[in-house]
């Protein structure tokens, strides 16, 4: 499964779209759990902690991502609630090739999405995680890290 970077300019305009809500009325819950799992592999093949279905070409507001062992899919995901604390923290994207940056984020947030089976849900996160949903739905909203990183680097083919 092929990511789109920023260093193809059709693969850079569909990152930068904002992606259409997911209908579950259109898809079976086979297909569901074959996308889920199609994200995972990719997300994974590429050593990364989020995928956000724009990332592979799909016009849908699906992301998944795997924080301390533990691994998430969302569907129509939308933060609802931010803390006023931020840190700032390093970022690096699946699409953004060895370039990283420093991102301020919020501490805390709360995200209302919907599960695999459509039901909703809510759920609590801070730290990585937290910055993770966030990295996720930007992505989902057509926004790059790139586009709020202070400090940004890019890495040599032979850095470590």
């Amino acid at each position: 499964m092929k990511i789109l970077t920023i260093n193809n300019k059709v693969d850079e305009k569909n990152l930068r779209t904002k992606t259409a809500d997911f209908d579950f009325s259109k898809f079976s819950k086979k297909e569901i759990s074959e996308l889920i799992k199609m994200m995972r592999l990719a997300m994974l093949e590429e050593k990364g902690i989020g995928l956000a279905a724009n990332q592979i070409g799909l016009n849908v507001r699906v992301f998944v991502t795997r924080v301390n062992g533990k691994f998430y899919s969302f569907f129509n995901p939308e933060i609802i609630k931010s803390s006023d604390e931020t840190s700032i923290e390093d970022e690096g994207c699946l699409s953004v090739p060895k370039t990283y940056g420093k991102v301020e984020r919020n501490e805390k947030v709360v995200l209302s999405a919907y599960d695999k089976n459509s039901k909703p849900i809510k759920i609590k996160a801070k730290g990585v995680l937290a910055r993770v949903f966030q990295h996720e739905v930007d992505h989902l909203n057509g926004i790059l890290f790139i586009d709020k990183a202070k400090d940004v680097r890019v890495i040599a083919n032979n850095a470590i």
